[in-house]
């Protein structure tokens, strides 16, 4: 992980247009439950499902890239506004491109949050890439910044609060909720 002072993160954070997230690990606590039709649940935070709706609503959008496709995940996405959903994708880094191009965005304004290696790759091509408190070893090595939260758990909620308070649109979040 790359050492920075509380300055050159908020730099970081401050330059971000658009949010990758991993789904499993990430949106979830990464568990999968099959049920004997086999059929599979996961179980997402509400408080991460917020902060990707108050993103969207502030202009920044977000991404769901996944390796494993899920029923589950589309309506979830829907429910929380994500702009697109790749599943069944891997490498991650095979639709970057298509995705920087059509949100007219530069990799390094491109946050993305991770958990286990199938996110490896992804995580040297973004400007920010962070990994939650429960990732693997690796990909804390190639983070910039890792939440204080684990995967499930509102890491993606803190990554969401750190992006609209970097650039001053937090006050706009809480006046929308009349605070």
């Amino acid at each position: 992980m790359i050492k920075l002072n509380e300055e050159e993160l908020k730099a970081y954070f401050k330059k971000i247009k658009l949010l990758l997230l991993d789904v499993d690990g990430v949106l979830t606590d990464g568990r999968i439950i099959y049920d004997s039709r086999g059929h599979d649940s996961k179980f997402f935070n509400v408080h991460d499902g917020l902060g990707v709706f108050v993103l969207h609503k502030s202009g920044i959008p977000t991404i769901l890239i996944t390796a494993k496709s899920s029923k589950t995940i589309k309506p979830r996405a829907k429910d929380m506004h994500v702009a697109e959903v790749f599943a069944d994708i891997f490498p991650k880094t095979a639709v970057l491109d298509k995705i920087l191009k059509k949100y007219n965005v530069a990799s390094d304004e491109v946050c993305f949050i991770a958990d286990d290696l199938v996110d490896l790759s992804l995580m040297h091509k973004v400007g920010l890439p962070v990994a939650v408190a429960n990732a693997s070893s690796e990909i804390k090595e190639a983070a910039i910044f890792i939440t204080n939260r684990a995967g499930g758990f509102g890491a993606v909620r803190e990554i969401a609060e750190l992006i609209l308070k970097s650039q001053d649109k937090w006050k706009d979040v809480l006046g929308f909720y009349g605070a």
